[in-house]
């Protein structure tokens, strides 16, 4: 059973689904949660987690009840479906509550949780609570297993996926003609896959390319749509006067990383696969204001960016918050479109950072898949 709450944790489990059938030495069956491409593998979820896509502390209060029901909904399948080990992925306070309600219904199933939470970034106590509730952890990062091994649990660190998504497929000069781009610059803007993000940064990012829409008519804009946010997508950017383009498909949106001029992306994973693309870019982001309010003073971090973390320093720009208005974003984007060589020092800059990350090694899928295969001794 592999459990994923959001469109990222989605391509987490698809990945490793697939992995796993390649992998393992007997036949396979899955259930679970998850959405479009888990679905395409077989997994039918009895609901959408598009309700599930939630960040921060207030937004999360007031989704408790429907949290609280999609819980009981995921261990009610677990205890129908009685798997053999369950995967939860991600998705911290949802898939905390699901380790809780499997164990308690089935005291001897293998949970493994696949991502831990950021506790070197804030709240290092979940390592302690995570320790106490899962078997096994699926780690993205080196920085990661200390503190999870120092409370007992056992760790693996797999990588980060975003390091090792495939771009040998990608098609810029093809999208570009499709899109009748030509060679002109070209503006990709990532709004986010969660309908908190899209309903924050929206309003900012729609201000931003009607702003320079208006300086520069040659700009051409793509924007890339989760499947989890499409009609917040479409209906946000209703009637803006731009040469605008929407793109549905994964393979649609590694072409435009490679094809963009300079990219607009709202903070998470999409920030470390632009650099891998090799597109320069300013991040973006804002929650409530009392979720930033905490974060600011329980986070040593003074970027958000993981591989600005890594290198720390700002090598991509972060406006965040208050920071994040639309005076700020065009002139952030002006100066890069304005300048092949900044660009280009940019881009190097992030290059080096994602050689820190570990850039190169093996797919997370397939050391994740061989991690869960020897856990539960089918290797």
């Amino acid at each position: 059973m592999l459990v994923a709450a959001e469109a990222s944790g989605d391509m987490l489990g698809a990945g490793l689904m697939r992995e796993l059938q390649r992998q393992s030495p007997v036949p396979l069956s899955f259930c679970g949660v998850g959405g479009k491409r888990m679905a395409d593998l077989g997994v039918e979820s009895p609901f959408d987690i598009a309700e599930l896509s939630i960040l921060g502390l207030v937004e999360g209060l007031k989704a408790y009840k429907r949290v609280k029901a999609r819980v009981a909904d995921t261990v009610a399948l677990a205890s129908r479906e009685k798997p053999d080990a369950v995967v939860l992925i991600d998705s911290w306070g949802f898939t905390l509550r699901v380790a809780h309600g499997i164990r308690a219904v089935m005291p001897d199933v293998p949970l493994i949780k696949y991502v831990g939470p950021q506790v070197w970034a804030t709240r290092p106590g979940r390592a302690r609570t995570l320790a106490r509730s899962v078997d096994l952890l699926l780690a993205l990062h080196p920085m990661d297993a200390p503190y999870f091994e120092k409370e007992g649990l056992k760790t693996v660190v797999v990588g980060n996926p975003a390091l090792n998504v495939d771009f040998t497929q990608a098609d810029p000069k093809g999208l570009r003609a499709r899109l009748s781009l030509g060679d002109a610059p070209m503006l990709l803007v990532l709004p986010g896959s969660r309908p908190s993000e899209i309903k924050r940064l929206m309003p900012v990012f729609r201000e931003t390319i009607e702003g320079l829409a208006r300086a520069r008519p040659d700009l051409k804009f793509v924007v890339p749509v989760a499947d989890t946010v499409r009609d917040l997508v479409h209906e946000g950017l209703r009637g803006v006067d731009a040469g605008l383009s929407l793109l549905d498909s994964e393979a649609d949106k590694l072409s435009a990383m490679r094809a963009a001029t300079v990219a607009l992306a709202c903070s998470g994973t999409v920030t470390t696969e632009l650099a891998l693309a090799g597109c320069p870019m300013i991040v973006a982001y804002k929650v409530e204001p009392l979720t930033y309010f905490l974060f600011k003073h329980i986070s040593p971090l003074q970027h958000v960016t993981l591989f600005n973390i890594m290198a720390q320093k700002g090598v991509a720009p972060e406006f965040i918050q208050h920071e994040c208005t639309a005076e700020n974003l065009i002139r952030a984007l002006s100066e890069r479109l304005d300048d092949p060589a900044f660009r280009e020092a940019q881009t190097t800059e992030q290059f080096s950072a994602l050689d820190l990350m570990g850039r190169g090694q093996p797919a997370p899928a397939i050391r994740a898949a061989e991690a869960v295969l020897q856990y539960l001794k089918l290797t």
